[in-house]
């Protein structure tokens, strides 16, 4: 497998959450054993593989899921809590920088924050004088009228937004139901940064966690994709394995809604850069055969050389 025919991020399966089971290598693929029996999945069409509690997995797997770019995710029961993360592979800093560079200018960065903002709003026009504060405020009461709305339109009796991941099971289902559909979506999301290149640690909106950059991107797609569908399962006759159900109706929305096409060209669209710049994966032939150092002069001078010694004579 070369990494000329590995799929776009946009075409490939969003995620697969498993629990209690033996992750092994077969060829080309992992394979999935449990009690149940054993099943095998095209890793090179995986963006992201959420590892839960119970969850063994061999080196050789690891080997074949890096080499593909799936991201390993490795969570709480239901995929809830985020522990650690297995990268994708990236060749090239060049999408960090550009991240980099966004975030270190106050100036740049509160632009960053106001495109989120204009993306929530669906680009409604938002006054350019707002400060960042009263756009929380706008934001506070978009996500307040949208659960209200959720709650009336499938018949869910909504009280507010609360849970506890220590107190799981006495969470009250809709809660529960959200967290469990917004936890797919970290996921994802995570896979579609740290697949191009960019830090999921560096926030614009949200600072301080090592998923930052994730709950900004998550934030832009929450009322059209995973809240609904979490009030729709909720509000419906299907009861039992609520959380399963809900993993499946995510992969389900995330289809339907064409979300792997959409990540990518949003990220670059919020940090102002070019549609082209953003790709999964640096080709081989395009990656550069030289290392560089940075120069404040000239941008960058050759790598992999002595620098103290002169220079050969032409």
């Amino acid at each position: 497998m070369t990494l000329q025919a590995l799929p776009r991020f946009g075409e490939s399966w969003s995620f697969l959450y498993v629990e209690k089971c033996v992750v092994e290598r077969e060829q080309n693929c992992i394979t999935l054993t449990d009690t149940r029996g054993r099943v095998a999945v095209p890793s090179a069409a995986l963006s992201c593989l959420l590892l839960g509690p119970g969850t063994n997995l061999t080196s050789s797997a690891v080997e074949l899921l890096a080499a593909n770019g799936t991201s390993m995710v490795w969570t709480g029961e239901a995929g809830v809590r985020c522990y650690a993360a297995g990268l994708g592979e990236t060749r090239r800093a060049g999408n960090l920088l550009k991240q980099l560079e966004a975030w270190a200018n106050p100036k740049e960065r509160l632009e960053v924050c106001k495109r989120m903002y204009r993306v929530r709003f669906d680009d409604q026009q938002l006054d350019p004088n707002l400060t960042l504060e009263q756009l929380r405020g706008k934001e506070g009461v978009r996500v307040r009228t949208a659960y209200e709305t959720f709650g009336k339109m499938f018949g869910v009796k909504w009280e507010g937004r609360f849970y506890k991941t220590q107190h799981w099971a006495s969470t009250d289902p809709i809660n529960r139901a959200i967290s469990v559909a917004n936890s797919c979506l970290h996921g994802l999301v995570h896979a579609a940064l740290v697949s191009t290149g960019f830090s999921p640690a560096i926030g614009f909106v949200h600072t301080g966690k090592a998923l930052s950059f994730v709950y900004d991107i998550a934030d832009l797609y929450k009322m059209d994709v995973t809240v609904p569908a979490a009030f729709q399962l909720i509000g419906s006759s299907l009861k039992d394995e609520p959380d399963r159900r809900m993993r499946l109706a995510c992969r389900d929305r995330f289809r339907e809604t064409r979300l792997l096409e959409r990540i990518l060209p949003d990220v670059q669209r919020v940090l102002g850069m070019r549609a082209e710049v953003a790709r999964l994966y640096d080709h081989s032939e395009d990656a550069p055969a030289d290392s560089r150092l940075w120069d404040p002069t000239t941008g960058e001078v050759l790598g992999g050389q002595n620098h103290g010694e002169p220079e050969p004579k032409p």
